[in-house]
């Protein structure tokens, strides 16, 4: 497979995991900035190799094969991660352009090696789950913070979007996986939260809570 055969498949797979029904034509266009033309393309090419099931008009969904394929790159991916994290003393706002570029690599010995060299960790530097070798995956019960109640003291267990801009934004508040916080007040008119941290206010913008996946503190 290309790489860019790749990035579709992965990107099918994690818009599955956040949207029911099939994924349309738009959607891929979107998360991977592209033209809606170049997707369709790319999906009869897909479909040919028996990773897809789809139907112009009616969107696309991974095949069983397709599916293990996705997560596979995926624990490559946050396996590189947790690596540059933890051995390279990267930031964890610098790694996730270098792993879309490591994830590529395919060798079943150096990335088993990896693992163990790692302690077989669980989630990524970010607080997302790494798939086992056969392709299953921890399920986190946590919500999006754009989910829960006010009035109640949360972890942050996970980070969405990995995005570098993103992450020093975090950075600059404190806010890192594992941080406790109480959640204080959703403003009715455009869904943003007031949190209290560390005995400081923060508000954070509706864009914010919906890419922090949190469970209450003590659950």
């Amino acid at each position: 497979m290309t790489l860019a055969e790749e990035d579709y498949i992965k990107a099918i797979y994690q818009l599955e995991a956040d949207k029911k029904g099939n994924i349309l034509t738009n959607d891929i266009a979107a998360k991977l900035s592209t033209k809606a033309s170049s997707v369709t393309d790319m999906l009869k090419r897909l479909e040919k190799k028996g990773l897809i099931h789809y139907q112009k008009y009616q969107g696309v969904s991974l095949k069983e094969n397709g599916k293990k394929f996705a997560l596979k790159l995926i624990r490559q991916h946050r396996l590189w991660e947790t690596f540059l994290v933890k051995s390279l003393g990267f930031g964890w706002e610098s790694v996730h352009d270098i792993a879309e570029k490591l994830e590529h690599i395919h060798s079943d010995e150096l990335i088993e090696r990896l693992d163990h060299f790692l302690g077989h960790p669980a989630f990524d530097p970010h607080g997302e789950p790494i798939p086992l070798e056969k392709g299953r995956i921890w399920e986190i019960k946590s919500q999006k913070l754009s989910e829960v109640e006010p009035g109640y003291e949360y972890v942050l267990d996970a980070v969405i979007q990995p995005d570098n801009e993103f992450l020093i934004y975090l950075n600059k508040i404190n806010l890192q996986i594992g941080s406790v916080f109480k959640l204080k007040n959703i403003e009715s008119y455009d869904r943003s939260v007031e949190i209290e941290m560390e005995r400081q206010t923060y508000f954070l913008s509706q864009e914010t809570t919906f890419n922090l996946k949190v469970r209450k503190h003590g659950a």
